[in-house]
């Protein structure tokens, strides 16, 4: 969950300072889960009243970096010493209590996000934002085919620094930023998210992410009539010393972005932060280009049929597209919206 919930014009907090208060605010936020051992794979003299294990996790984290202290409670608690001499963490694996393997390489956040709209979306499911999300722990035999890669954390570091490269170049057209770190600067990112260490992540990060949000203030006049997703003027190219706030959020080629539907498939598209027109591309014209049976023009008097929730928090439709790139893109460099369906009121 998020404690974060703007009330203002995103683009009114635009100072340094600012950006670097709400990457803070989006590092801290933590979800809810319960971790229940799979009963049929406890080992004998197991205690089976404690199997089950509760912690807030941090949203940018991943499943397999919980294991060594999901193991230690299991060790101390719920295990006996022979089971902890024979079972090996690296063939332990995650699915949700309804049966659905879990992507461990996806930000603990995102799953947890992912599973609310899927919730939302099924008739007589009540989906909330505070519940624990319930997973089933295996303690062997994971299914490394529909895994693709093993379930531990170095595999996970290689999906996140894949992650990582592929939103730099879709932020700046290239991958010079995140090649031209050090190796030691590219184990200080990971070290971040596994010591959960905003300090030691955004030390490395801060060389291949916009430095500031944009300024309203800077912003270009009202629109005329027609806009466009995938252009933008040459004043907002990267290369050009032109336009606001020149090594800021506005001057990327494009905001990483992928969208999430329930049970649906993950949509990727471009999204430049400044439209054709010179505006400012906010998430209601994203959403209404991409998805627009769900979010129609404002124009048609339609009511929405959907929401976004980005990092838990319901973001408001003038959202920039700059600022969530610049402020709540998750720490592989991602801006996750997650659709859920509103139901109609009876």
């Amino acid at each position: 969950m998020s404690t974060y919930a703007p009330r203002h014009s995103p683009s009114a907090f635009s100072t340094p300072a600012a950006t670097t208060l709400f990457r803070r605010l989006t590092w801290e936020g933590t979800v809810p889960l319960e971790i229940r051992v799979d009963p049929k794979e406890l080992p004998a003299n197991s205690d089976r009243g404690l199997e089950c294990y509760y912690i807030q996790a941090p949203r940018v984290s991943y499943l397999p970096l919980l294991v060594p202290e999901i193991k230690r409670f299991l060790m101390d608690v719920v295990f006996d010493e022979n089971a902890a001499r024979v079972l090996k963490e690296e063939d332990w694996w995650f699915e949700s209590d309804e049966g659905t393997l879990l992507k461990w390489h996806w930000p603990i956040g995102l799953i947890y996000d992912n599973h609310t709209i899927t919730l939302s979306a099924r008739p007589n499911a009540v989906p909330s934002f505070f519940t624990p999300l319930r997973l089933i722990l295996h303690l062997a035999s994971p299914p490394t085919e529909k895994l693709l890669l093993a379930p531990n954390a170095e595999a996970c570091k290689q999906a996140f620094m894949g992650q990582l490269k592929e939103a730099d170049f879709i932020r700046w057209g290239n991958t010079k930023r995140m090649t031209g770190l050090r190796k030691a600067e590219q184990d200080g990112l990971w070290e971040g998210i596994k010591e959960h260490n905003f300090d030691e992540y955004w030390r490395v990060a801060s060389k291949i992410t916009p430095t500031t949000a944009p300024t309203r203030s800077n912003s270009p006049p009202p629109p005329p009539s027609s806009t466009s997703l995938h252009t933008r003027p040459p004043s907002a190219d990267p290369q050009s010393s032109a336009g606001p706030d020149k090594d800021g959020a506005t001057n990327v080629r494009n905001v990483p972005v992928r969208i999430y539907l329930p049970d649906g498939p993950v949509l990727q598209d471009l999204v430049p932060p400044i439209l054709e027109d010179g505006t400012m591309h906010v998430l209601s014209t994203f959403l209404t280009a991409r998805l627009p049976l769900l979010f129609p023009e404002l124009s048609s008097g339609k009511p929405n049929l959907g929401y976004a929730l980005i990092q838990g928090v319901p973001a408001p439709p003038d959202t920039e597209m700059a600022w969530l790139g610049a402020c709540m893109a998750g720490a592989d460099g991602w801006v996750n919206v997650c659709v859920g369906l509103l139901r109609e009121s009876a």
